[in-house]
């Protein structure tokens, strides 16, 4: 590992000329920050629209054969005025008459989406005086769309060996075919963690609009504290549950090789941030390091007797729900009681056939479905050296007069999941902050 840092600015950070000026300076203060990913300008107030949403819409028009020249205008027009504030000598005309040409020729979605990475990092690229590098020919998917880590390894770390300084555009690789492939919407971060893990980066810093991770969703805690450090595995717990600072597939590339990612603020440099790392021996300054939660869930409830005993049981339940294309969350269980957890939009229209099947495949006592659950997951490596962590947590929600309606613990020992009436997980949320932060 090398002395170079992987940075990503995200699309507020670079939505307009003031904030193009505070990245520079970002950059320029740390002469290891070699490798610069950008996404496409973002809102540069409340009832903004992102460059992002602006390329969708224009292309759909251009699809559908409609004069999309109002459109494409104010794209242009977004762009130009960043470099007319800048003062650069630069031109973006040439760009702009490729991409309308191929946008009347239906060059594809993924291929409009990723423009406003595209021409953005070409402006950052001549304000900081990098190398521009096009990730259509060092990021690969395969011919089912699956990135290709080791195909875009062999192209891009070679390639990053001779190069200096570049700015290299997020969200976008190529297909087997030349055709440009996005990742899902917030790929930026895949794309930075992509170049840190290709540049053999001592660490990956993420530039965003807040100064790292909260303990809690401050919609619903007001001020709550920071999470200093967390790692690799504390994350994925919390993502999977909501907490949206970061891209969850943005950790695969680097975790393995153990190059830490630091989330920072670009309007609060100096702010330390969150330091996401593969171990730490570090404690967190609470028993917990972080709550998400999100509503949304149905509990298919089965109870027989003698459950237990019957061979194959949980496997035929969970072939009824494959039968019916449905995913499941969670399925805590007991001696003669099994509870399968799902998202409820993908029960939606299904109900009837998978209740059908269950009783068919295996003839339970009672059977129902329950819906407007709310999962709170309770994040912490310092649970496992805590006696009474569960009790605490419980006790919390019983002084808020909150109803536990389902409790799912992994052996790891790293988070508790507890299931609460929807319109309980406001006060279930800050019941458990107050209890293990305040």
């Amino acid at each position: 590992m090398n002395k170079t840092k992987v940075v990503k600015f995200g699309g507020s950070s670079l939505a307009d000329s003031n904030q193009f000026k505070k990245v520079a300076a970002i950059v320029k203060a740390d002469p290891t920050r070699r490798f610069v990913v950008a996404s496409a300008p973002g809102k540069r107030f409340s009832d903004d629209v992102k460059i992002t949403d602006m390329l969708y819409r224009c292309y759909d028009k251009a699809a559908k054969g409609s004069d999309f020249s109002k459109e494409f205008a104010d794209i242009e027009n977004r762009f130009n005025s960043i470099i007319a504030e800048l003062g650069l000598d630069f031109s973006l005309e040439e760009e702009f008459r490729h991409i309308k040409n191929s946008f009347a020729h239906r060059a594809g979605r993924d291929y409009a989406a990723s423009r406003g990475e595209y021409l953005n990092s070409m402006i950052l690229a001549n304000y900081l005086g990098f190398e521009f590098l096009d990730p259509a020919g060092f990021v690969f998917f395969d011919e089912s769309g699956v990135f290709d880590l080791n195909k875009t390894l062999e192209a891009l770390t070679p390639k990053l060996d001779e190069t200096q300084n570049a700015v290299i555009p997020g969200f976008y690789g190529s297909m087997p075919n030349d055709t440009i492939k996005t990742f899902s919407r917030g790929g930026s971060d895949v794309t930075g963690s992509i170049v840190a893990r290709a540049a053999d980066a001592e660490l990956y810093e993420n530039w965003t609009d807040v100064s790292g991770f909260l303990i809690c969703d401050p919609r619903i805690v007001e001020d709550p504290e920071p999470i200093t450090t967390i790692t690799y595995r504390e994350l994925r717990e919390l993502a999977y549950m909501g907490a949206t600072v970061l891209h969850e597939d943005a950790i695969f590339p680097v975790r393995s090789v153990g190059i830490p990612i630091n989330i920072k603020n670009t309007n609060h440099p100096e702010d330390p941030g969150t330091m996401i790392v593969a171990e730490t021996a570090d404690s967190s300054k609470h028993i917990i390091t972080g709550i998400a939660g999100k509503k949304g869930f149905s509990v298919i409830q089965i109870e027989k007797d003698m459950m237990n005993s019957e061979v194959g049981f949980g496997r035929n339940v969970l072939r009824s729900l494959e039968k019916n294309g449905l995913c499941f969350e969670h399925m805590p269980s007991g001696i003669d009681t099994m509870s399968v957890i799902v998202a409820t939009d993908a029960l939606v229209g299904k109900e009837r056939a998978i209740l059908d099947e269950i009783n068919f495949r295996v003839h339970p006592d009672k059977l129902e479905i329950e819906n407007n659950l709310a999962l709170i997951a309770v994040v912490g490596r310092g649970m496992r050296k805590q006696r009474g962590t569960a009790g605490k947590l419980f006790s919390a929600l019983a002084e808020a007069r909150v109803n536990v309606k389902m409790i799912d613990q992994g052996s790891s020992e790293l988070n508790i999941i507890i299931g609460v009436e929807e319109e309980d997980f406001e006060t279930a949320t800050k019941a458990i902050y107050e209890a293990f932060v305040k």
